[in-house]
């Protein structure tokens, strides 16, 4: 007479480990061992500057990993205050708001053409917006700032645009985001079906009510995937307005933390630079964790169709 083990949810759990073992292999295994390192590369400095922000100067220059004996809470009036990075952020949103509009209206409108409607000098189009991917934006700062003073010297406008404003640089920075937004979306826009326009167009729907409450909707995910992304590379962007303004009060919120950083290396203001930094990363993080899943499911889903 033979006894058996009693099954348990111990058993169950061990066989899993060891079929998602013999699954992945030595391949998989060191996938996942790269993205180990990645995420700690990526994790462990943010959550020092998250730590060093409510320290005090000693506490940052002692032991890097201590808990605060208090936290310095001031350190992020210091650093809104004295430093206007209040000021900074403001000037950030305004600017980043109306750049992130502008690429998705004109470079969704111009990928849904790229991707839907066949004419001459299509391909020619459209390979000249991929080619904007390969060229380096310092490449371009030089005629860029005196692309831009030409334009302060349009009749009417030509304050409102040129240096030192920040529509100036939003029109800057729509032009910097299109080549990555037309080729994204270009893409996206090919894998949706024709049927539904279609259908549209023979009821009577014009090209433009077709693309604005039929197309667009379907392309949501894509649509939200890479907003996301223009608003985390024109957030986190340095070299382009520190071409553009020099005016103080015109500055986005990476100048004024530089600027906090050069300072620092005199007046010794630590303290102020990491809560600085802390109040430039927090936003893009809460952005980056409520859109997480929307980011994924738009970048599976072009990839998938």
């Amino acid at each position: 007479m033979t006894t058996t083990m009693p099954w348990t949810a111990a058993n169950s759990r061990k066989l899993a480990r060891q079929e998602r073992r013999r699954r992945l292999g030595p391949m998989g295994v060191l996938t996942h061992v790269a993205l180990l390192v990645w995420t700690l590369l990526v994790i462990v400095p943010i959550l020092w500057t998250f730590l060093a922000s409510v320290k005090s100067e000693d506490e940052i220059f002692g032991d890097a990993w201590s808990l605060p004996a208090t936290l310095h809470w001031d350190n992020f009036a210091r650093a809104w205050e004295q430093a206007h990075i209040g000021q900074y952020m403001l000037n950030s949103v305004i600017v980043v708001s109306f750049s992130t509009f502008g690429t998705m209206l004109i470079g969704s409108m111009a990928a849904y053409v790229l991707a839907r409607y066949p004419f001459r000098g299509n391909r020619a189009i459209y390979l000249l917006f991929v080619s904007g991917l390969a060229f380096p934006v310092y490449l371009a700062l030089t005629p860029l700032f005196f692309v831009v003073q030409n334009m302060g010297n349009v009749p009417l406008i030509g304050p409102f645009i040129g240096l030192n404003t920040h529509a100036g640089l939003v029109l800057v920075y729509i032009a910097y985001s299109m080549p990555f937004t037309v080729f994204f979306l270009s893409a996206f826009f090919r894998t949706l079906p024709t049927a539904v326009g279609e259908a549209a167009m023979v009821d009577g729907a014009s090209h433009t009510r077709v693309f604005f409450q039929i197309m667009l909707p379907m392309a949501r995910p894509g649509i939200i995937s890479i907003t996301i992304f223009n608003i985390l590379g024109q957030w986190n962007q340095y070299q382009l307005p520190l071409v553009l303004l020099q005016e103080r009060d015109k500055w986005v919120l990476t100048m004024g933390i530089a600027d906090i950083s050069t300072a620092a290396g005199y007046d010794q203001d630590w303290s102020a630079l990491f809560a600085a930094l802390t109040l430039a990363i927090l936003p893009m993080l809460v952005v980056y964790t409520v859109f997480q899943r929307q980011i994924q499911s738009g970048l599976t889903s072009g990839a998938l169709k």
